[in-house]
């Protein structure tokens, strides 16, 4: 992640969503008001206890009562006198203490090796690590999660919040890794299990699903968008009007495996032609291999709109503002991305394809790390 992400640009428009939260809930416990100040400050940076007031519609008192507690809890600092605002008392600026503490985020997502990172609060990597996984799965490779875990705890400079695991597979809500096959994983409750050996919050989610809301948070993701993992499987993180989307078992996004060839190849899930099998990374490399540019783009512009055909009725029926691929960039960037493009605002009325975009992922390789710090922001700090 990088270290001039602009964390207020990712947000438009927090402000009038903020008042608007606050006319649906006319009693705000003090859990949710402390979430609404942390928000706007997380976001739009160091504000008079004022302008925080009428940004979140909370009364002055409250604010202010609010910001003693966070001050004495070192979440926020007092930053000066703002000057220019007229006559009458200087109002001090109070602003979050990002750097104060960190986050442990780890991406499960690569089969033969986990990656991790000690980070900000704003998704800046102070430490970066990672772990060959070989070969190891089920209760073996719970226990070299823990321990990559507690390395990275270790190694961090300030207090830890928390522990965000991006994983393969159905994650549920509670961290519950549902099934992931090829971890042999099967009802595992990772992050309670964790959580009590680590002595630490953990939030385990999907990989595609940490994926989005890294580009959510962190990366200016639209409000609506579904952000699409390419790599040894096929995955996707929805997002529609800023809420990540679950589905009734945890498995909304699972667009990879959706047939999309009848008597196609083999899948790792079993059935035969789904997504997976055409358009994961291995295959993508498999289908072009040994070809030249101009052969490889007529058969990456194939997958493409396969690719398309599979995105359309999606994008239609969620009215997406966005599709992200997130992968391999000399695969995915270029023939691919715009047949899949083309073919989306083919099959698609005007009123939906309107304004439509499909671009690559902002965050890169620290796609899923983010979205898993953005986890333990969520839970932690009620901020998204």
């Amino acid at each position: 992640m990088s270290s001039t992400t602009n964390v207020g640009a990712s947000r438009r428009a927090l402000g009038s969503g903020l008042r608007a939260t606050a006319k649906v809930l006319p009693e705000h416990t003090r859990a949710h008001n402390r979430a609404l100040v942390l928000q706007h400050l997380f976001h739009e940076g160091p504000t008079s206890r004022a302008d925080l007031a009428r940004a979140t519609s909370l009364t002055r008192v409250t604010v202010s009562d609010l910001i003693n507690v966070l001050l004495a809890e070192g979440l926020v600092e007092e930053l000066g006198i703002q000057r220019g605002k007229g006559v009458g008392k200087p109002a001090t600026l109070v602003g979050m203490r990002t750097d104060a503490y960190q986050i442990v985020a780890l991406d499960l997502s690569d089969d033969a090796v986990m990656r991790g990172a000690v980070l900000t609060l704003t998704g800046e990597a102070v430490v970066r690590r990672s772990l060959a996984v070989d070969d190891r799965t089920g209760d073996e490779l719970v226990a070299l999660v823990e321990r990559f875990a507690r390395r990275l705890v270790a190694a961090a400079s300030q207090p830890v919040i928390g522990v965000g695991i991006g994983s393969p597979g159905i994650v549920d809500l509670d961290g519950r890794v549902v099934e992931a096959p090829n971890r042999q994983w099967f009802d595992l409750p990772l992050a309670a299990l964790l959580s009590d050996r680590l002595g630490l919050a953990v939030l385990v989610a999907n990989d595609a699903d940490a994926a989005a809301l890294g580009e959510y948070t962190y990366g200016g993701g639209a409000d609506s968008m579904l952000v699409l993992k390419v790599g040894q499987g096929v995955g996707a993180g929805l997002v529609v009007d800023g809420g990540r989307v679950h589905g009734v078992g945890g498995a909304a996004g699972e667009l990879g495996h959706v047939t999309v060839v009848d008597d196609g190849e083999a899948c790792a899930c079993g059935r035969r032609g789904c997504l997976e099998t055409l358009v994961s990374a291995p295959a993508i490399r498999r289908a072009v291999a040994g070809l030249g540019k101009t052969e490889a783009d007529v058969v990456l512009a194939g997958l493409g709109r396969t690719l398309g055909i599979t995105l359309a009725p999606v994008v239609s029926a969620l009215n997406f503002g966005e599709v992200l691929l997130s992968g391999p960039v000399e695969l995915l960037d270029g023939a691919l991305r715009e047949a899949a493009y083309a073919t989306v605002v083919e099959r698609t009325m005007p009123a939906v394809s309107a304004g439509f975009r499909l671009r690559m992922a902002t965050l890169d390789d620290d796609v899923v790390l983010a979205g898993a710090a953005v986890l333990v922001l969520g839970a932690q700090l009620g901020v998204s």
